[in-house]
């Protein structure tokens, strides 16, 4: 491991916006049955903790830490009453931020598989009424965003370092109110792996409101054709679908074209179209899957999906389709 990871790791443990859950206390039922972390019903509470750190650089204030993170002043005086408080009431600035109540706000947006948190980044700076979380399990790539979002003192911002597979097990019934998978891996081979499988979307449903949405933005037409199949066979509401966002004309949020993430660029640059597919989560009874081929034939859209470079070099479906198309097999 490079001096660099180390150093990123070491700072990461500085980041009050950043949490990291021991993965072995999640799984002491195992995997089927994961214990709830302290956080899970809590993020406001969460966020309210990180507004008074920020007031607290400002204020020399002392503060208590506990498993959800920074919480209200230790002191016994009311900080909503003191000078300080009264002074940074409602003000929106670096380090002016007062608590918000947890009916205040109109739900969590989580950015799942969210890498350096550039894109959850843009969209929280964008929208101060709202909480963003992050979630991802590569700790180096996390650090940037994390850091970012302390230099800048962003009170609604927070980073969570686990596998999204346990996201269940941070989020309580009516705390989301959006989801988006930007640039999520296809998952060719594995159904239940991609982030918009009936499986997932079993567990965004858990813990969305009623009128949830779910963004989907990436390079990959497999992954866009599956999750339409998906939509299509569970009678979702989709709300968009476009499959060259930025070629055509389509009513969106203008976040949706403003905000771009390392891989959206790169890929943009190489000239592949990105799509974007949203739709509301709500649905009565189990997700189903989309029958193959019929509604959704996994083989020719991955035939389709066609060869790229990433960084230069071939990507592993890339190698796959060439070994292929030589006659030497999968």
């Amino acid at each position: 491991m490079g001096h660099d990871k180390l150093r990123k790791f070491a700072e990461n443990e500085t980041f009050s916006c950043l949490l990291q859950p021991s993965a072995q206390e999640l799984l002491a039922d195992g995997y089927f049955h994961l214990r709830d972390h302290a956080v899970k019903g809590h993020w406001a509470q969460f966020f309210a903790g990180l507004r008074y750190s920020q007031i607290a650089d400002v204020a020399g204030d002392c503060f208590e830490r506990s498993e959800v993170g920074i919480s209200r002043p230790a002191r016994s005086r009311d900080f909503a009453e003191s000078k300080v408080g009264k002074g940074l009431e409602g003000r929106r600035g670096l380090g002016g931020y007062a608590p918000v109540s947890e009916g205040s706000r109109t739900g969590t947006v989580l950015e799942l598989g969210c890498g350096k948190g550039e894109y959850t980044v843009a969209l929280a700076e964008r929208d101060l009424e709202r909480n963003y979380v992050g979630v991802d399990i590569k700790g180096a790539r996390l650090w940037k965003g994390a850091k970012y979002a302390t230099e800048h003192r962003l009170p609604n911002v927070a980073f969570l370092r686990t596998r999204v597979e346990f996201i269940t097990a941070f989020f309580a019934p009516g705390e989301v109110s959006e989801v988006w998978l930007t640039f999520s891996d296809p998952q060719y081979r594995s159904e239940n792996s991609r982030l918009c499988s009936p499986l997932f979307l079993e567990r965004y449903r858990s813990f969305m409101r009623p009128g949830g949405i779910v963004h989907l933005k990436t390079d990959s037409r497999f992954l866009h054709e599956y999750a339409l199949a998906v939509c299509r066979a569970n009678n979702l509401q989709i709300l968009c679908n476009t499959v060259d966002l930025y070629g055509q004309q389509v009513d969106v949020q203008p976040v949706v074209r403003e905000v771009q993430t390392f891989y959206e660029q790169l890929f943009l640059e190489q000239g592949y179209p990105i799509t974007y597919l949203s739709f509301v989560i709500d649905h009565e009874g189990a997700y189903v899957s989309p029958r193959d081929p019929e509604d959704f034939d996994a083989k020719a859209w991955r035939a389709a999906e066609g060869p790229r470079l990433l960084f230069g070099h071939d990507s592993a479906e890339t190698r796959r389709q060439k070994l292929h198309a030589g006659g030497q097999g999968e």
